[in-house]
């Protein structure tokens, strides 16, 4: 098996409990791979895991994981889930006891398993060095090289820096943070050419230069694609939240030509969730940025071109033709459409939180900003499921945690399951009726002033970070006068649009519209755009499925 030289540095990485057991794979490993492989070995999940996101900023490539089944703590199974989150393309192996085979086979589903070992495996150039041999192979021929970091050099209290670390993590891109006024930044800022007044200030893998990029000149030098292939597609699905991702996944996989445009990131509001419990197939949970990574990576594997930072300011109807107009006078055409662009959070408006959102005020997780709330004093206003979510995930790092509800309970709003979490975690507090009236900062946020809705009484408390989630919006203006909505912004569908089974007004087809259809023939809206929709996750990825289904029987009758 020939081998290039960038392999040098790749990892075969084994992890058993058992010391006896980790070294004699690690000896079976280096016997036939030493020269070309560094193997490393761990006996914990944990310690695997570290060395995992060690070898991540380093830039090493790992070829193969190889993970024993029965470990205390973390499972074999539970740690190859965390592990193809830090290096996706490695193959992974199950090493397991006769009697744990059904768990092994579980596991394909699960983590994508690509091989599982009973032991024992001796002799290993029958039963070990074959599968490794396949492997390698495999992974050799693969897009396994690193992607280059990009750098972004800005200030703590900077907007735009906020806002550029948000859109590169929510896209899975690599990226190394540096504050302006440290030694390491001032560094990049010289070398830049740039004295640090325009902030932020990112460095792409390839050495260019961007000042207060915007997200699509950002997304184009870190390789987003920005502009579709082609000019004319099957579908068109814009969105990419859930619903948006489960129509790409089955549209492209049901042979039809499709494109994904986002506006931001995929994910949407669920991608920004720092742990998803209620999710079927997820008994442990899983969090936002996991699920929408996978689905992602299902979608374009099956053939969905995905666009991003691409902002859609009209639909228009051309005969067949169904286009989408973007802010920068491009479009796309398309036999069908589905819109699936979820909601926005509401603007708090009270005074001073215009002046301080990006610093120190937040709407939605911003889970960049988790890092900063190390040992502070942390607001969030909202009492839904996300609300209580982001809760959870800042008290682990937080001095303590206060939820402001304006209701009288949790209860009316939250799962079930999220209210006993909160009631068990000492350092969140919920207090209901009460509400924000002001935020006070100067450069960043340093105080609010909370009021008791019982009985009118306010307070000033110091607070340097505040996360907003109080209810969500369609982002729907740009379909003012072409597909009908309701009073609220979301779209019609189906029986909704009409009462009595009558047809809306200037529909031609000699049919009512499908459940999910719009008002607009070939037009399907899908997830919380849509009126009346359930508002969760598992339903959203539900009706983008539905939808393609509904797609292929338009299709059909043309």
């Amino acid at each position: 098996m020939t081998t290039p030289d960038s392999t040098r540095r790749a990892v075969l990485l084994t992890v058993d409990d058992d010391p006896g057991v980790s070294r004699a794979v690690a000896r079976d490993l280096r016997r036939r791979y030493g020269e070309r492989y560094r193997v490393v070995r761990a006996e914990s999940g944990e310690s695997a895991l570290d060395a995992l996101r060690q070898m991540k900023l380093r830039g090493d490539l790992v070829a193969v994981i190889l993970a024993d089944y029965r470990m205390p703590q973390m499972n074999g199974i539970e740690f190859l889930e965390q592990a193809m989150d830090v290096y996706p393309g490695a193959r992974r192996i199950l090493l397991t006891a006769y009697a744990d085979t059904g768990a092994a086979i579980d596991a394909i589903n699960v983590v994508d398993l690509d091989h599982y070992l009973l032991k024992p495996w001796d002799p290993p150039e029958e039963k070990l060095y074959p599968v490794v041999d396949d492997l390698l192979e495999s992974w050799l021929a693969s897009d396994h090289r690193p992607v280059p970091e990009t750098k972004v050099v800005g200030h703590r209290w900077s907007a735009r820096s906020s806002g550029v670390r948000e859109f590169l993590a929510r896209n899975q891109i690599p990226y190394r943070w540096y504050l302006s006024d440290q030694s390491e930044g001032r560094r990049l800022l010289d070398a830049a050419g740039h004295d640090g007044m325009r902030l932020p200030l990112v460095i792409a893998p390839g050495g260019e230069v961007l000042v207060e990029p915007s997200d699509q000149d950002l997304a184009a030098q870190v390789g987003l694609a920005t502009t579709p292939a082609e000019e004319f597609y099957d579908l068109v699905v814009i969105g990419a939240g859930p619903a948006g991702l489960g129509a790409a996944v089955y549209g492209a996989s049901e042979g039809l030509n499709t494109v994904l445009v986002e506006r931001t990131a995929t994910g949407g509001q669920a991608g920004q969730s720092a742990r998803i419990e209620n999710y079927l197939g997820f008994p442990d949970g899983v969090s936002g940025a996991q699920l929408t990574d996978r689905a992602r990576r299902q979608a374009t594997r099956f053939g969905a071109e995905l666009l991003t930072a691409c902002e859609v300011t009209g639909l228009e109807v051309s005969g067949p033709a169904r286009t989408v107009r973007f802010a920068d006078g491009s479009s796309v055409s398309a036999q069908s459409v589905i819109l699936t662009t979820g909601v926005a959070y509401r603007l708090l408006d009270v005074p001073g939180l215009a002046e301080l959102t990006g610093r120190g005020i937040y709407y939605g997780s911003a889970l960049t900003e988790a890092a900063g709330c190390e040992g502070q004093d942390v607001y969030i206003v909202g009492g839904a499921n996300s609300a209580g979510q982001a809760a959870v995930y800042l008290s682990r790092g937080a001095k303590s945690v206060t939820l402001l509800v304006r209701g009288p309970s949790l209860e009316a709003s939250m799962s079930h399951y999220l209210i006993q979490q909160i009631a068990a975690i000492p350092t969140i507090r919920v207090r209901t009726a009460t509400v924000v009236d002001a935020a006070h900062g100067d450069d960043h946020l340093e105080g609010l002033t909370l009021r008791d809705t019982a009985n009118g009484g306010t307070e000033m408390v110091d607070a340097q970070r505040l996360f907003v989630f109080i209810g969500a919006a369609p982002r729907t203006e740009w379909l003012e006068g072409v597909v009908a909505r309701d009073a609220h912004g979301f779209v019609l569908t189906g029986p909704d649009l009409a009462a009595e089974g009558e047809r809306p007004p200037g529909w031609e087809p000699d049919r009512p519209p499908y459940h999910l259809e719009t008002s607009i023939p070939g037009v399907f809206a899908a997830g919380d755009v849509r009126s009346e929709s359930a508002k969760r996750v598992a339903s959203a990825v539900g009706e983008g499925a539905m939808a393609v289904m509904l797609v292929h029987r338009y299709l059909e009758g043309l």
